[in-house]
């Protein structure tokens, strides 16, 4: 454990949380891709699957439980409590284009041919692609909330702060994990554009994040 593993686990937990948050207190899930909201429980269901093999502490299994369970909360919102107010058209994403490169790489880039390690492997990979949906339907509509925006922040945060958690322990353990740095580096280009854009609008105090609107 350093502090940037400790800070990245915070900012993904607010982000998770905020995004909970603004649904149940909006009762509304507009402007949110429900699509990548289950492959994000996917990719939390997949990766901790060793809850029921292994322990490694109290804070490993606590937040593991606690992204389980505000992963499938969210879904749930979206799809039954509010379903009503879920954007399906927008939200339009072929995510077999994700799932099916995905799992076929996790086969054949892993480091050990098991259940659990090609599982554990394709949560990584899953994880890097994951938000796709949710950026091409900001881009898709124009335009996304501030909780939206801020959600979308703490998130590519995590992963920033993760790459510097990665680098610590190379330079501190000599530990480098290949597959989780390289999918890493993968989901925080993602984000580079729209961390511009969003700090670009909180310097100017806008509400909402404007996009081009794809044709």
């Amino acid at each position: 454990m350093n502090v940037f593993r400790i800070a990245g686990d915070l900012s993904h937990v607010v982000a998770i949380v905020l995004l909970f948050l603004k649904i149940w207190r909006s009762q509304s899930c507009a402007g949110i891709s429900g699509k990548s909201q289950v492959l994000f429980a996917l990719v939390f269901t997949t990766r901790y699957l060793d809850l029921f093999t292994s322990f490694i502490s109290i804070y490993n299994t606590f937040m593991k439980v606690v992204f389980l369970v505000l992963a499938y909360s969210t879904v749930y919102l979206i799809y039954l409590r509010f379903r009503s107010t879920y954007d399906s058209k927008s939200d339009s994403f072929r995510v077999e284009f994700l799932l099916v490169p995905v799992a076929g790489l996790s086969f054949l880039k892993n480091y050990a041919f098991t259940p659990l390690e090609v599982l554990w492997t394709f949560s990584i990979y899953l994880e890097s692609v994951a938000i796709l949906p949710q950026l091409f339907m900001i881009t898709k509509t124009g335009e996304a909330e501030s909780i939206t925006m801020h959600y979308l922040f703490f998130l590519g945060l995590y992963r920033a702060l993760y790459l510097a958690n990665w680098v610590w322990r190379y330079h501190m353990e000599e530990f480098f994990d290949q597959i989780a740095v390289v999918a890493g580096v993968v989901q925080t280009v993602f984000y580079c554009d729209f961390f511009y854009l969003y700090i670009t609008k909180v310097l100017r105090g806008s509400s909402k994040l404007s996009l081009p609107v794809s044709v």
